[in-house]
């Protein structure tokens, strides 16, 4: 798959009623879960490698509006992982302790070690989108704090951790139809709330704050992905191969033994 065209360039505006969120043509359902099954064999031994070499970290972030999938991403992508190597992170308004610090502390608290994984579900984006929408900061405010998140993943990326941002892009009439299979599927019901109506309503403006954002924080060592998320198993691919590509791109290897094989096979032998 040519991921060029998902992976958006730095110093480009990003709009994203420009973005079609269906699947592009020539992929098939069945052949997309025939490759995610492939993918996902060698996401697991590369989460391993990852682990083992301990000296890289990835942190992949997850974005879009209610419905968009991220649920689903974790889900169906990431089961291929460890769960030793790898935790999901869902950030909701802030409470408690975190409110007695500033609005990054509770995302750097939480990135990964080296030789792990973090899925943000949902991240320190919230912190310049819901707040614009709803105006409870002033654009002075998020000017700065987009200058602070363009500074914090400058410092993760030059401390070896490989930062992911991967926003979900669904139409309105395709949220409208996933939050209707909320309220008619009795195992999904618990996931609907009144809320969601309300945010609904704010379709438009949370577009606009999207792509505002987006186009501010998209940067070399950072940068977005619009992932065309419509159809759920183009979704879980399209993720699959860029997760898979950047641990790829790390060369990971095997670390070497403290003591040579061959000692370590004579002092076993010598416990028998």
């Amino acid at each position: 798959m040519n991921l060029s065209k998902f992976r958006q360039s730095p110093g480009n505006e990003i709009d994203l009623a420009n973005f079609n969120p269906d699947a592009p043509s020539g992929f098939s359902k069945e052949k997309s879960v025939s490759l995610l099954s492939n993918n996902l064999a060698e996401l697991e031994e590369l989460q391993y490698r990852l682990f083992a070499e301990n000296k890289t970290s990835l942190l992949i972030v997850l974005q879009g509006i209610d419905t968009a999938g991220k649920d689903g991403t974790i889900r169906n992508v990431f089961s291929a992982f460890n769960p030793q190597g790898v935790y999901v992170k869902s950030f909701k308004a802030p409470d408690g302790q975190e409110t007695q610090h500033d609005y990054l502390w509770r995302i750097h608290n939480s990135c990964p070690p080296r030789g792990a994984i973090a899925i943000f579900n949902r991240s320190h984006y919230e912190d310049v989108m819901i707040t614009r929408v709803h105006k409870l900061i002033t654009e002075k405010e998020a000017k700065k704090r987009i200058r602070h998140i363009n500074e914090f993943e400058r410092l993760l990326t030059d401390e070896k951790t490989i930062v992911i941002k991967l926003f979900l892009n669904i139409s309105k009439d395709e949220q409208l139809e996933r939050l209707k299979s909320r309220i008619e599927d009795p195992t999904r019901n618990w996931k609907f709330s009144s809320a969601d109506v309300d945010e609904r309503a704010h379709w438009d403006k949370y577009a606009e704050v999207f792509s505002e954002t987006l186009s501010k924080t998209n940067t070399v060592y950072a940068p977005w992905w619009i992932i065309p998320s419509n159809q759920k198993w183009f979704r879980n691919l399209l993720v699959s191969e860029i997760i898979l590509k950047s641990l790829r791109d790390l060369k990971l290897v095997w670390p070497k033994p403290e003591s040579p094989i061959d000692e370590a096979r004579r002092a076993l032998e010598g416990t028998a």
